[in-house]
């Protein structure tokens, strides 16, 4: 099926690339994450869907503090750092240029702009878990242009 003509125009269904990153427990990670998209105006919201295995979806069930970076279209080596992922404890942030929120989450500060959320509620949707979060801050970055990601297959990352 992966494929299939289905599989094709899924996969057009254009979307931006984001690193998360997240604090929980005095532990700090990030991740590529692409199905993100603004879900509200008043409060500000999105929603972010994680693949339901991952660690980083208990860590947003539990209601942690994540920063949503946007990747910017020339930052390829900052997708292959975070493409990969990360165990639990393993760094995440070496040699990258990092702040942190208020709430001590890491912010890439090379990053077209990012936005600082609480997650609010959760669905499952198939391998996925879907997470409403409120954007309660956040800033632009340098001015660059953000990465738009068109998947060749619908199926797969």
């Amino acid at each position: 099926m992966s494929d299939s003509p289905l599989g094709q125009v899924l996969g057009k269904i254009p979307s931006g690339l984001f690193i998360l990153t997240a604090k929980h427990d005095g532990q700090e990670t990030g991740m590529l994450a692409s199905w993100v998209v603004q879900a509200g105006f008043e409060p500000p919201m999105v929603s972010i869907a994680i693949r339901q295995d991952r660690y980083l979806a208990g860590w947003l069930q539990d209601g942690c503090p994540i920063v949503l970076n946007i990747v910017g279209a020339e930052q390829k080596k900052l997708l292959g750092h975070f493409g990969r992922g990360f165990d639990i404890g393993q760094p995440a942030f070496t040699d990258l240029a990092i702040e942190r929120c208020s709430r001590g989450v890491p912010i890439l500060t090379d990053s077209v702009g990012h936005l600082e959320c609480t997650p609010r509620e959760h669905l499952d949707s198939g391998d996925h878990r879907i997470f409403l979060a409120e954007v309660i801050g956040g800033r632009p970055g340098p001015q660059k242009e953000p990465y738009v990601h068109i998947r060749s297959n619908g199926f797969r990352y």
